[in-house]
């Protein structure tokens, strides 16, 4: 197999913000107080500063994102990885503000505010990126941190 040359950073933020454009889905790590893991794909949408999940308020990942604050998210394929850390603020279906609530609406054409399925009250999750890593192959783990502290480095 032929590795490519690794790519620049600018290279990878735009790739970095393409997916953030272009995907549906990307794999929420939380963990419970008592440390237990959890690992579940949400549909999300990318507002330019935030990713907007949602899910019901009392499935395991709801709970741990209300109550840790913080969350750990992976995007793309094990060739191609984007892994951010954010900060979480969470938001009711009742209380969340249309800002946050109807880019992930639009994106997904379902309002998760309307939903009255038995899987309970939705709620919404708002990511505020901190981190964000991108690498493909091993040439590309240096320099593979784009985003520290919530600040681009490229």
């Amino acid at each position: 197999m032929t590795i490519p040359p690794p790519r620049s950073a600018a290279d990878r933020k735009q790739h970095v913000l393409h997916l953030l454009e272009s995907e549906q889905d990307v794999w929420v790590a939380t963990a419970s107080p008592a440390g237990e893991p959890a690992l579940v794909p949400l549909s999300f949408a990318w507002t330019g500063s935030v990713l907007v999940l949602a899910t019901p308020d009392g499935s395991p990942t709801g709970r741990n994102l209300a109550g840790s604050g913080t969350v750990r998210i992976a995007l793309g394929g094990t060739r191609d990885v984007v892994m951010i850390d954010g900060r979480v603020r969470t938001f009711s279906s009742e209380q969340v503000p249309a800002e946050v609530a109807d880019p992930f609406a639009a994106k997904h054409t379902w309002d998760p505010r309307g939903d009255t399925s038995s899987s309970g009250a939705y709620a919404f999750f708002e990511v505020t990126p901190v981190r964000i890593q991108a690498w493909r192959e091993e040439n590309e783990l240096k320099g593979r941190t784009l985003m520290r502290d919530g600040a681009w480095r490229v």
